[in-house]
């Protein structure tokens, strides 16, 4: 399951639990881009509490989708990724350094208020006078 939910007028949340279907893949990422439209300077904060490989189908159901999210993730300045899984957290970092304009910062899910403090920070650091 991948939920999507927008909690905040610049965030976006995710949450991925367990293995993806072509059919659940299409339905978040058609969620996950309509939910991300208005959204400019925006923070995201990714949860992944169990992960399986997604089904063939639903990495094609991505690979259709990926102009829309080249455009989408233009939308985003910073994306905290929370997992404990260690391999997840270095791919999303090393992921971070390859898409110009967006930062990924990984956490552990007991480090889960730093993460939200990370993405706080990120209007703070905005708005800071010169």
């Amino acid at each position: 399951m991948l939920h999507v939910t927008h909690p905040a007028p610049n965030r976006v949340d995710l949450e991925l639990d367990g293995v993806l279907d072509s059919g659940m893949m299409a339905a978040a990422l058609d969620d996950l881009v309509e939910k991300s439209a208005g959204v400019t300077d925006g923070v995201m904060l990714y949860k992944i509490t169990s992960f399986e490989w997604p089904t063939g189908g639903a990495i094609a159901a991505e690979m259709m989708r990926l102009p829309q999210l080249f455009e989408m993730i233009g939308h985003f300045k910073r994306c905290a990724v929370v997992t404990d899984t260690g391999w997840i957290a270095k791919a999303a970092e090393i992921e971070g350094r390859m898409i110009p304009g967006l930062e990924i910062k990984a956490f552990g899910f007991d480090e889960i208020e730093a993460a939200e403090a990370w993405l706080d920070a990120a209007d703070v650091e905005e708005n800071v006078p010169v």
